[in-house]
């Protein structure tokens, strides 16, 4: 159904008087979705390669996640914390037996699940090593997203901290992403965990050199500390494998789960670790109203079974080898480089040009992500065919050719 050409815009002006609009956001107003695809209030068709930042990855509206969380509302969707309910148990066994971790602590946001990972570590320091309540610190890196947590940025004491990730304050102490030496430097007497991002989306799909982590694990392994991976976007599927660490053949002591595990729905995010560690987080010291709610765990669910499946990390894999290829073989002099890994790419561009390249991708039907100021984010979910891949391609390709 089209709508008035004027109504997007009285939208886009409403939103302006009474929110807080992305300056970075396109001038399309969506109204529908389904698969792969968006279409704005005119009708007009658009291969989404925005992708929900990784959220999307089962594709829009897939109609099993959609038909459990119904269900779910229809039957119970929310209780007060402290009272059981039946949808829990089972999800909390699924997401285990999936990861390979012993316990799970659902939650909603990214951010929230962070904050949970860190109380644990700073909970395991007092316990453990003895380390003062108050005095632990958690290693961070350069460029990461955890800046972005409510927690993290009031803790830097700089309001704007969560526009540029940074910097963090007492509690954290910073080293730069990918340097595995500049790391083992920054580990201090206090250190009781390295928090880090396998890849750093944010920050315009940073790729660290191989071993990295690797690096990171030895050195939690020399020094006792506890290495704990913010999967948020890079995990379930999204670089080829259903953790980015798993690139290494590493294993950390705690991930960070999110975006994905809702399925494009309901938010729903989780840490996990070990029996050990989970039970750090005694019953209380962590609560939230709507943490691993009926609603929430019905979607994650599905959004699990659709992931296992439906073979989407193995799809991740296979297209995105394809996909990257294709990326690197285009004859585009305006771009630097294309990196990426799975289905998850960026493409750096020589001038700062990202968001013009995103309008007129947009114009040709395509919707991609300006990271700053040159970078082209491409996360498209990974229900995505080869078919649609080179269609996308030709437009990525023509756009930027010109």
């Amino acid at each position: 159904m089209k709508v008035d050409p004027g109504f997007g815009r009285q939208l886009m002006e409403q939103e302006e008087r009474y929110g807080i609009p992305d300056p970075r956001g396109l001038e399309q107003v969506f109204l529908r979705a389904d698969g792969v695809y968006l279409w704005d209030l005119q009708g007009n068709r658009f291969m989404d390669f925005l992708g929900g930042d990784g959220a999307v990855s089962q594709g829009h509206n897939h109609t099993r996640i959609a038909a459990s969380m119904v269900e779910q509302c229809l039957r119970l969707s929310l209780v007060t914390q402290g009272v059981r309910h039946a949808r829990l148990p089972p999800y909390l066994e699924k997401l285990c037996t999936l990861t390979g971790f012993g316990a799970a602590l659902p939650m909603n946001t990214g951010a929230e699940a962070v904050e949970v990972a860190i109380k644990a570590a700073r909970r395991w320091a007092y316990r453990v090593k003895g380390v003062a309540p108050g005095r632990a610190e958690i290693l961070v890196f350069t460029g990461n997203a955890h800046g972005q947590t409510t927690t993290l940025a009031g803790l830097s004491g700089d309001p704007d901290a969560a526009d540029d990730f940074g910097p963090f304050g007492a509690g954290f102490r910073m080293a730069a992403f990918g340097d595995a030496v500049a790391a083992a430097e920054a580990v201090g007497p206090a250190t009781c965990a390295i928090l880090v991002e396998p890849i750093q989306g944010r920050a315009g799909l940073r790729i660290p050199p191989r071993g990295f982590l690797r690096s990171l694990r030895e050195l939690c392994d020399r020094r006792g500390l506890l290495l704990l991976a913010d999967e948020v976007q890079c995990g379930l599927g999204r670089t080829g494998k259903l953790f980015a660490f798993e690139h290494e053949g590493i294993r950390p002591d705690g991930a960070i789960l999110g975006k994905a595990l809702s399925g494009g729905f309901y938010p729903a995010s989780a840490f996990l670790a070990s029996r050990e560690i989970m039970d750090l987080l005694t019953p209380g010291s962590h609560r939230s109203t709507f943490a691993g709610n009926p609603l929430a765990c019905a979607v994650a669910s599905a959004a699990l079974d659709v992931l296992a499946e439906e073979h989407l990390v193995d799809r991740s894999a296979e297209l995105g080898a394809y996909f990257l290829a294709r990326l690197r073989s285009m004859e585009c002099p305006r771009v630097r480089e294309a990196r990426g890994l799975g289905l998850w790419a960026a493409l750096e561009l020589r001038e700062p040009a990202a968001r013009a390249a995103c309008e007129a991708l947009a114009r040709e039907g395509l919707l991609a992500q300006a990271l700053g100021d040159s970078i082209l984010a491409l996360t498209p979910p990974l229900i995505i065919t080869r078919e649609q891949l080179d269609w996308s391609l030709e437009r990525l390709e023509r756009v930027l050719a010109h």
